[in-house]
């Protein structure tokens, strides 16, 4: 039984090992092992994922399997423009990609976001990542290109893409 549901601070580590699990084989071969290492350590410490949880600053969710966590999703409100969510991020175990699981957590994202009254949702892709056809699958269209700079001479190179969700679109079924 697929299971969706808020992630909290135990659910840290859980988080932690499916982005590893992800990451080295989706961003290797892009940006290289030194970069994935950087950003893994930059964006999935315990530190930084505690306090955007405690904080409220992205709401993670979980989805699993008999239990089993296959994939997460974290979003927020952007901070510039508070009418537009975005989806931080997207992971689902390479061993299960193409079982549906992460329509479902883009699904249970955009339920979120119609329940909060808003309607439009931006996630950021990098522009060589094959996940960008299975965004534009789930009706995200690219909005505009933009690099930013994180840190020790690294970029991430992004398409923003874009989805105005209807009252309807979170209850399309497979």
């Amino acid at each position: 039984m697929i299971e969706i549901r808020k992630a909290g601070p135990a659910d840290i580590s859980t988080i932690q090992q499916l982005a590893e699990t992800t990451w080295w084989p989706t961003y290797e071969p892009i940006v290289g092992a030194d970069q994935v290492r950087y950003m893994l350590n930059a964006f999935y410490s315990t530190e930084i994922i505690g306090q955007q949880i405690a904080s409220g600053s992205q709401t993670y969710i979980l989805l699993l399997d008999e239990g089993v966590a296959k994939g997460f999703a974290a979003f927020s409100p952007r901070s510039e423009d508070p009418d537009i969510y975005k989806l931080h991020k997207l992971y689902c175990l390479p061993a299960v990609q193409g079982k549906g699981y992460g329509r479902q957590l883009v699904q249970a994202v955009e339920l979120a976001v119609l329940e909060a009254g808003k309607i439009t949702l931006d996630l950021n892709v990098n522009r060589h990542n094959n996940a960008k056809s299975f965004y534009e699958k789930m009706g995200f269209a690219v909005a505009y290109r933009e690099d930013i700079e994180i840190g020790q001479g690294y970029e991430m190179n992004d398409y923003v893409m874009r989805k105005v969700l209807n009252r309807d679109s979170s209850d399309q079924k497979d």
